[in-house]
C-alpha cells in the first residue's frame, strides 16, 4: 500500500497521509459538532439541489445523488459530458471557504456540492483531473452528516488501495499528483440510512 501517516497534536489534529505519487491531509474534526450540524441544515435548506444526468452507453442515466455547483463567474466546469455554470456563493459556502483557505494554503473560486440522501446514493470511480483544474490541483473536501467510506485506488494497479472514513465536520485536502495517479469513489452501503453533504472546493483556471 505504501502509506505513511504523521499525526500532529494541534487545534485541528491533522493527519498527513503520503501515498505513492500523492498526498492527503485529513482533519477529522475541523468543524465542531455544533458548526457541522448548523451547516448541514443550512445547506440542505438553501441549496437548489438537482439530480443531474449523464450519457452512458448511449442512454441518459441519472447521477445517484443530488448536486449543485457554486462559485465565481465565470467558472464553468465540465465533466461526464455536462457543462455546469455556477450559482452565486451563499453565506454558508463563503464561511466554509474562508475557514479552509488558510489551512489549505490555496485559493478556491468554486465548489461542487453532492448530497447523498442515504447509503443508496454513491459516486463511482473517477479522478478530478479535468483540464480546467490545471496540473496537480489542490482540492479541499468538506463533509457533513453521515460517515461514508472514501476509497482510493492507483490507476495503473488496482490492487494498490487506500480507505478513509470521512466523518461529520471533517476536512480532507488532496494535493500533489494524487489526481494524476489515483482514482477515488464513495460506494453504496446498506449500513447508512441518513444523509451526507460533501463539498469539494476547487480552483478553475480560465
Amino acid at each position: 500500500m505504501n502509506v505513511q501517516g504523521s499525526f500532529f497534536d494541534d487545534q485541528d489534529a491533522a493527519t498527513r497521509i503520503s501515498l505513492l505519487n500523492g498526498e492527503l491531509v485529513y482533519y477529522p474534526q475541523f468543524f465542531t459538532t455544533e458548526e457541522s450540524d448548523n451547516f448541514m441544515q443550512k445547506l440542505t435548506d438553501t441549496i437548489a439541489w438537482k439530480q443531474e444526468s449523464m450519457t452512458m452507453y448511449g442512454k441518459r442515466v441519472q447521477f445517484p445523488r443530488l448536486m449543485a455547483w457554486h462559485g465565481d463567474s465565470p467558472t464553468s466546469y465540465r465533466f461526464s459530458g455536462n457543462t455546469f455554470s455556477p450559482e452565486n456563493w451563499t453565506p454558508s459556502l463563503l464561511q466554509i471557504r474562508d475557514r479552509i483557505t488558510p489551512v489549505s494554503g490555496h485559493a478556491f473560486n468554486s465548489v461542487l456540492l453532492n448530497l447523498y440522501r442515504n447509503g443508496n446514493d454513491s459516486m463511482g470511480w473517477h479522478a478530478d483531473d479535468e483540464p480546467e483544474l490545471g496540473r496537480q490541483p489542490v482540492i479541499a473536501s468538506v463533509n457533513f452528516g453521515a460517515t461514508r467510506r472514501f476509497l482510493l485506488r492507483y490507476k495503473s494497479d488496482h490492487q494498490r488501495k487506500y480507505e478513509l472514513p470521512l466523518q461529520h465536520g471533517s476536512l480532507l485536502i488532496m494535493k500533489g499528483m494524487l489526481q494524476e495517479y489515483w482514482e477515488h469513489q464513495v460506494p453504496k452501503t446498506a449500513k447508512v440510512s441518513t444523509g451526507r453533504i460533501n463539498l469539494t472546493f476547487r480552483f478553475i483556471h480560465p
